[in-house]
């Protein structure tokens, strides 16, 4: 009997892929798992095994991963110590439970050494871990998902801003829609050819912030302007409207669910080219090609950023 096991399916990403999955495998070969029980409710109404799966106790992850075919390893929505030692719980207990295979949802040009973002520590890290284990892998290396920015720009609209300001100067990302990214996610737990893959998983096209900007003002018919700052300039900016530096801080005031440290240094990141990877992997994965932004706007309400759901 085929086990498939999907952690995190209460995420906004892990319930795409919840979605996604079901179309591809039949749900007698589905495991979801979740933090809280309250979340794995309508899976059950619809005949799929839940558990709920604790990341902070091994023994526990152990018993949910038992001689798995596949385990889906969302990255954790919270950064630094906490989240690396979440994701060495679970490929420990994966090695432990004799999982034949794990799949992890990294980021773009994860593995450089010079790679600016405050996140890829995390992400590095534990692809680091899982190379050096027994387990077969398949990482997912993810562009920026355009929902953080689609959501931006109409915070910036409703706030009748005339200016968005960012640190990502001429640089150009290969914006992808998280909807993409989870169904590209969902094709890889289908999937049994591939082994020890690192696969980039890019959107349609590269482009500059301002590119995003002019392609948002067509389908909306506003004409936002775009303000390159500096790192400092953008942190002070972030902290004048409240934006928490770090996932410990209080979003609850914050118009942006999102973390300044990690935005900045993201947009160091786009400025310095390490998101502009020209290689995608997304199509020979999925057998489609990506949505493009315009078509995002076309439906915007589809692909907004969503609440956190953060839990340690």
């Amino acid at each position: 009997m085929v086990k498939i096991v999907v952690n995190g399916v209460d995420g906004n990403f892990g319930s795409q892929v919840a979605k996604c999955v079901q179309e591809l495998l039949p749900k007698e070969a589905l495991l979801f798992t979740a933090p809280r029980e309250e979340a794995l409710k309508s899976y059950q109404e619809r005949g799929i095994s839940t558990v709920v799966a604790d990341f902070n106790s091994q023994e526990n992850l152990v018993k949910v991963f038992e001689n798995a075919d596949k385990v889906l390893l969302i990255s954790m929505p919270f950064v630094g110590e906490n989240r690396r030692k979440a994701h060495q719980n679970v490929v420990e207990a994966c090695v432990k439970a004799n999982v034949k295979q794990i799949i992890y949802t990294s980021v773009l040009s994860a593995s450089h050494p010079f790679n600016p973002s405050i996140e890829n520590i995390d992400h590095s890290y534990t692809e680091a871990i899982i190379q050096n284990s027994p387990l077969d892998y398949i990482f997912l290396r993810n562009s920026l998902f355009a929902e953080a920015f689609i959501s931006d720009y109409l915070r910036a609209v409703n706030a009748k801003e005339t200016t968005i300001s960012k640190n990502m100067g001429d640089g150009r990302v290969w914006f992808i829609s998280r909807r993409d990214a989870a169904f590209a996610a969902s094709c890889a737990l289908a999937n049994d050819l591939l082994h020890r893959e690192i696969l980039n998983i890019n959107g349609l096209e590269p482009l500059s912030y301002q590119d995003f900007l002019d392609i948002a003002n067509e389908a909306t018919g506003n004409s936002i302007t775009y303000t390159k700052l500096t790192d400092d300039e953008l942190y002070a900016y972030f902290d004048s409207i409240g934006v928490p530096r770090d996932t410990n801080g209080d979003f609850s005031k914050s118009p942006i669910q999102a973390t300044s440290e990690g935005m900045v240094s993201f947009g160091t990141t786009v400025t310095q080219g390490f998101l502009d990877v020209p290689v995608s992997d997304f199509v020979k994965l999925t057998a489609r090609k990506p949505f493009s932004l315009a078509e995002m706007f076309e439906n915007v309400n589809n692909y907004l950023l969503g609440d956190r759901h953060t839990v340690e």
